[in-house]
């Protein structure tokens, strides 16, 4: 099962890097779309962020969700941003064969308070995969907003999303 999550997570950070080569960096770095004013890169370092959070926090059993590093340079930089996907995709893979016959601890903070709760390292990962395809349909809002049409099929969309209404960007 965790080398069908890798290969699921390595196929959606590889569109990440398919749309980061197809736009500009002025269209990466925009701020203009309301009512956020987000940019493309920022929703991409969100994402990257949480497996930043799984990666840095898996050996001492303690993945705080909450100590997201928040760096820039993925944010405004998309080679920065694209030589961290290929590290994460290569980190990842060495997971495939990891024993995970234990619960990890994940920190989180869910509006009240932080919390700890158990996950697998398949959980966790599904989980990561799934927050990063959501920030990825928002950065297909951001784009359309823009008026930039770039086409990689099934960016942003959950893979259960009917054929007919998943195009892609």
């Amino acid at each position: 099962m965790k080398a069908v999550i890798i290969a699921s997570i390595n196929q959606n950070l590889t569109k990440a890097v398919a749309l980061i080569d197809s736009i500009s960096c002025e269209q990466y770095c925009d701020i203009s779309v309301a009512p956020y004013y987000s940019s493309i890169g920022s929703h991409l370092r969100h994402a990257l962020d949480f497996f930043d959070c799984i990666v840095t926090g898996l050996d001492n059993n303690a993945i705080d969700l909450t100590a997201r590093k928040r760096d820039v340079t993925l944010a405004e930089n998309r080679e920065a941003a694209k030589s961290y996907i290929y590290e994460l995709q290569q980190i990842l893979n060495s997971y495939v064969g990891a024993n995970t016959d234990y619960l990890l601890h994940v920190t989180d903070n869910l509006g009240t308070a932080n919390v700890t709760v158990s996950y697998t390292l398949e959980s966790i990962l599904a989980h990561a995969n799934s927050h990063a395809t959501h920030h990825f349909a928002t950065i297909g809002y951001l784009l359309c907003q823009q008026g930039v049409t770039c086409v990689i099929p099934g960016f942003g969309y959950n893979p259960t999303t009917p054929v007919k209404r998943r195009e892609g960007i």
